[in-house]
C-alpha cells in the first residue's frame, strides 16, 4: 500500500477515537466507511456543484418527471452522479446538524442514496447525534482533503480497502471475504488480459469484465486501470455481483466515481439468484471465499443443477461444505461464445479444487469437463501467507475457450511459491507481497509457454485415471460347534440348530461350497423348516472368513469363456465366478492414455502391477464409466506439489553422530559447571 493511502486510511480511522466509549468497536466500520466515502463524492462533485445547482432550478421549473430532471442533472454534472443541495459537510453548522445531513444526503441522484441506505446511514446518524458526536465527527471528516487531485482512484480504493480491513478485524468478521490483496489482483488480471493483443493495441475497442464476487471491486478497477495503462483508447465496461451490502455500496461507489454505468453492479447472492443470467463477457476475474458452504442455498443449487448443461451446474455438484468449485463453473457458464470472440477467466482457489473427491465425485466430475472440454490453460501457485484472513497455499486458475494453437490440449503449471518479499508490518495473516518483479517473472513464464523449473506443461489427459475395482475370493469355513451356536438369540432358532447339530456333527469343514447340500439333506432327515430369516442367522453364526479355506463360488456359467482378468476362472471345464471378498476389496488408478483402447490399457497394467502380488486377483467388470460404458470410473486430479517436488537426501550420519556428540558435549561441559 502507497503511504498516501496508508496514512489517509490511519487519519480516517482515528475516528474511531471519537466513538469509544459510545458505540461498540464492531460498529465503528459501519460509521467510518460511509462518512468516508461521503466525503470523498463531495470532493468529486466539487468541480462541477455551481453548474448542477443551476441546472436543478432551471430543471424545477420545468416540472419534468423525474427520471427526465435526472438525466439532465448528470449531463451537468459531467459525472455518473450528482447533488442537488446547497449544503457540503462545512455548512451544516452545529445546530440541527442531523436535519441538515438528512437533507444533504436526500440532494445526491438516486445510486448514490441507495448506498448510503445500504450502509444503514439514517440509523447511525441519529445514534451519533443522541451522543452529541455527530458534528464533531462531521468536523475530523471534512478536514479530510480526498479530491482526485490529491487522492488518485487506485490509492482511494486501497483505503477503503484498509478500512474495511479494520473494520473486520475489529468486528471478528472474514476481512479477505471482501477484497483481495492488490498485489495478487494486479497479478491475476496481467495473466488474463496478456493474451487479447486486440485488447491491448487496438482502437475503440471495447470489452466487458465480471466479478460474482465482486467485493470492494479491486478486480474491476485493476482490469480497468491495467486496460488502460497499455491502451487509453480501449473501453472496459464493468459488471458486478456482491453479497455484503457494506462491499457492495463501495463497490458501486467507485464505479460511479469512475464514471461506468452502476445497473451493471448487483446486490444478492450469485450462486442462487445471478442477476445478470442473461450476459457473457470477455474477462472474469474472481476470488470467491475459501471454503465456504452452500448449504442454506442448497435446494436452489440442486434445482439449478437439475437443468444439465441447460444450467450452470450441469458438470457436477462438489460437497456442500465448499461451494468454491460452483464459483468457477458459474464463470465459464458465462464465458462469451468462441464465435463471438470467446472469453477468458482469472479465479483464485485454495488447494481443495486440485485434488478434492475421488472418481465420480462431483468435485472430479467438475474436474473432468473443464479439462475435457480443453478449457485449462494454467494454474499458478502463490507464495502462502498472501491474504489477509488465510495463510494457506493458494492457486490461481486461468481459463479460456479460445486457445492459443500451441496451448491446445495442454494445460500449464507455474511454480510461484518463492516470488515474495516480507512485508515491513502484517495486515492481518497477510505477511508476504509479490513485487511488480515477482509478477513480471510469472507472467513472461506464462507467455514464453516453455517447461523450466518453474514451468511444467501437461497433455490434459496427464491428469486423469481410471479407477478400477479389484477383488479377490471370498474364503469361508463352517462349524456346528457349541461356542458358535452360543452366538444365536432366537430360542427356538437355536432349538433347530442343536437338532442339525447331532445330525451334521460340529466337525470344522473348510469348504463352504458344501454348506447348502450339507443343510438341504439334515433338514430333510429331520424334517425340519427354515425360513429365509432362520437360514440367514444360522450361516452367519457358524461361518467365519478363514483364508486357508476354499474359494466360494457365486454362480458356474455354461457356454462362457473363462476370463480370470475379469472374474471368469476355469474349474471342472466351466467358466466359475467366485464370491468376492469386501474386505479384500481394493482400488487401482490406471493412467488415461488415449492412444490405446481401454481394455489394453487396464488389461496391461492390471498384469503388470496387480497379478505378480495377488494371484487371484480379478477386475470388477461391472463397475464401469457412466459416460463412455469403459471398465473402471474415470477420475481427474492435478497433484500440483508432486510435480514440483524436489527430494532432497538426509544428512550423512556421521555429519548427525558429530552434532550429537557437540551437543552431548556441551550438556556435560554445563553440568560440571553446575555441580563445581
Amino acid at each position: 500500500m502507497s503511504q498516501t493511502a496508508n496514512n489517509l486510511a490511519a487519519y480516517c480511522w482515528s475516528i474511531a477515537d471519537l466513538l469509544r466509549g459510545d458505540f461498540k468497536q464492531s460498529q465503528y466500520g459501519r460509521i467510518i466507511l460511509p462518512f468516508t466515502l461521503l466525503r470523498r463524492m463531495e470532493c468529486v462533485l466539487a468541480a462541477s456543484k455551481d453548474k448542477v445547482l443551476a441546472e436543478h432550478e432551471r430543471v424545477k421549473a420545468l416540472k419534468l418527471p423525474e427520471e427526465a430532471q435526472e438525466k439532465l442533472l448528470l449531463r451537468a454534472s459531467g459525472l455518473a452522479f450528482f447533488n442537488t443541495s446547497k449544503m457540503d459537510l462545512g455548512k451544516l453548522g452545529e445546530a440541527g446538524i442531523k436535519a441538515n445531513l438528512e437533507s444533504y444526503l436526500q440532494g445526491f441522484s438516486r445510486d448514490v442514496r441507495e448506498i448510503f441506505e445500504y450502509f444503514n446511514v439514517a440509523e447511525f446518524v441519529g445514534q451519533l447525534n443522541d451522543a452529541n458526536l455527530l458534528y464533531k465527527v462531521v468536523q475530523k471528516v471534512r478536514a479530510t482533503d480526498l479530491s482526485p487531485a490529491a487522492v488518485s482512484n487506485h490509492d482511494m480504493g486501497l483505503v477503503f480497502e484498509e478500512l474495511i480491513r479494520r473494520f473486520a478485524e475489529s468486528s471478528n468478521e472474514t476481512a479477505g471475504e471482501h477484497f483481495t490483496p492488490r498485489d495478487i489482483v494486479r497479478l491475476t488480471t496481467a495473466l488474463v488480459f496478456m493474451e487479447d493483443d486486440d485488447a491491448l493495441s487496438g482502437d475503440a475497442v471495447i470489452r466487458t469484465i465480471y466479478d460474482p464476487t465482486a467485493g470492494t471491486g479491486g478486480f474491476l478497477s485493476s482490469g480497468m486501470e491495467y486496460l488502460y495503462e497499455l491502451n487509453p483508447s480501449a473501453r472496459l465496461v464493468p459488471y458486478g455481483q456482491e453479497l455484503n451490502p457494506e462491499s457492495y455500496a463501495i463497490c458501486k461507489a467507485d464505479m460511479l466515481i469512475k464514471g461506468q454505468a452502476v445497473g451493471n453492479i448487483k446486490l444478492g447472492n450469485t450462486l442462487s439468484n445471478d442477476q445478470l443470467f442473461a450476459d457473457r463477457f470477455d474477462y472474469m476475474l474472481s476470488n470467491p471465499p475459501f471454503g465456504v458452504d452452500w448449504k442454506k442455498i442448497e435446494g436452489d443449487i440442486r434445482k439449478e443443477a437439475a437443468r444439465g448443461y441447460a444450467g450452470r451446474f450441469g458438470a457436477g455438484l462438489p460437497r456442500v461444505s465448499d461451494g468454491s468449485l460452483l464459483f468457477l463453473l458459474h464463470l465459464i457458464s458465462k464465458l462469451r461464445d468462441a464465435k463471438s470472440g470467446g472469453g477468458r477467466i482469472g479465479i483464485i482457489l485454495n488447494g481443495s479444487p486440485l485434488f478434492t473427491g475421488g472418481a465420480g465425485s462431483g468435485e472430479s466430475e467438475i474436474r473432468r469437463y473443464i479439462l475435457e472440454a480443453d478449457l485449462l490453460e494454467a494454474i499458478v501457485a502463490l507464495p502462502t501467507d498472501m491474504f489477509y484472513n488465510t495463510g494457506i497455499a493458494t492457486y490461481v486458475w486461468v481459463l479460456s475457450n479460445k486457445k492459443a494453437a500451441t496451448r491446445k490440449g495442454k494445460v500449464q503449471l507455474i511454480n510461484g511459491v518463492n516470488l515474495y518479499g516480507k512485508m515491513r508490518k502484517s495486515l492481518g495473516s497477510k505477511r508476504n507481497e509479490m513485487s511488480e518483479d515477482d509478477i513480471r517473472t510469472i507472467t513472461r513464464c506464462f507467455g514464453a509457454f516453455e517447461t523450466v523449473d518453474r514451468s511444467k506443461i501437461f497433455p490434459t489427459h496427464a491428469f486423469g485415471y481410471r479407477r478400477i475395482t479389484v477383488e479377490r475370493p471370498l474364503r469361508e469355513s463352517f462349524q456346528f460347534s457349541d461356542e458358535r451356536l452360543a452366538t444365536l438369540s432366537v430360542a427356538s432358532t437355536l432349538l433347530k440348530v442343536r437338532q442339525l447339530q447331532a445330525q451334521i456333527g460340529t466337525a470344522q469343514c473348510d469348504d463352504m461350497n458344501t454348506y447348502e447340500a450339507v443343510l438341504t439333506r439334515a433338514t430333510l432327515d429331520l424334517n425340519i423348516r427354515l425360513d429365509a430369516a432362520e437360514k440367514k442367522q444360522i450361516r452367519a453364526a457358524v461361518s467365519w472368513k478363514n483364508p486357508a479355506a476354499t474359494k466360494v463360488i457365486k454362480r458356474r456359467h455354461k457356454n462362457t469363456e473363462p476370463n480370470p482378468l475379469y472374474g471368469l476362472f476355469a474349474v471342472d471345464d466351466r467358466a466359475v465366478e467366485y464370491e468376492a471378498d469386501s474386505d479384500l476389496r481394493d482400488y487401482e488408478n490406471v493412467a488415461l492414455d488415449p492412444s490405446q483402447p481401454v481394455d489394453a490399457l487396464v488389461d496391461a497394467y492390471f498384469r503388470r502391477e496387480v497379478l505378480p502380488h495377488v494371484a487371484d486377483a480379478w477386475i470388477d467388470s461391472s463397475k464401469r464409466d457412466p459416460k463412455d460404458n469403459e471398465v473402471g470410473l474415470v477420475g481427474y486430479e492435478i497433484p500440483f506439489n508432486r510435480h514440483f517436488y524436489v527430494y532432497q537426501p538426509p544428512r550423512d550420519l556421521t555429519e548427525i553422530d558429530a552434532d550429537l556428540d557437540a551437543v552431548s558435549a556441551e550438556i556435560m561441559a554445563l553440568l560440571r559447571e553446575v555441580h563445581s
